[in-house]
């Protein structure tokens, strides 16, 4: 073994095993980022997906507990419209229930949207009756049997209505 000279340190690899050493490395190196970046991207899609079902899941939720609150909504719009002016006290403490009512489902979005005297759209109305003679041509609705709805840019439920024929 020969003696280096003072201030030179001796080579641990010849310069070809030191190369070749680097870039297996550098190689090892891209793969491992590749598969890290591979499992990010996989994580953010699994969290959007996640949240997309989630907020899907909470819709149908809310959905079965709103349509039938319309039901109880269409029963006091029903009582209101037969009241007569016997009792007043209890007529508007009625009145004042669906008011509330209506104003709970609108503050969660739920609207309703007027039907008469409007062309017949098969996406908004359920065509229950024609009406004969009325007047109105064609396809225009003349009476709301049910009041229609619409949530979250859509129809929630949609309007039973008799059409002109």
């Amino acid at each position: 073994m020969s003696k280096s000279e003072p201030g030179t340190q001796p080579d641990l690899l010849p310069p070809a095993d030191l190369a070749r050493y680097i870039d297996t490395l550098e190689e090892q190196l891209r793969v491992e980022r590749d598969r890290y970046l591979r499992t990010l991207a996989d994580l953010t899609n699994f969290r959007r997906r996640t949240e997309r079902e989630g907020k899907k899941s909470a819709d149908e939720g809310k959905r079965e507990i709103i349509l039938p609150l319309l039901a109880i909504v269409d029963d006091i719009e029903k009582a209101l419209q037969w009241s007569d002016a016997a009792d007043q006290h209890f007529v508007e403490g009625v009145r004042h229930i669906h008011r509330k009512l209506q104003a709970l489902l609108e503050a969660h979005g739920v609207r309703p949207f007027e039907s008469l005297h409007v062309m017949f759209d098969h996406d908004v109305h359920d065509a229950v009756a024609v009406a004969e003679n009325t007047g109105e041509s064609a396809g225009m609705i003349v009476d709301e049997l049910r009041r229609g709805y619409t949530w979250q840019a859509g129809v929630l439920r949609p309007a039973q209505v008799r059409v002109a024929g």
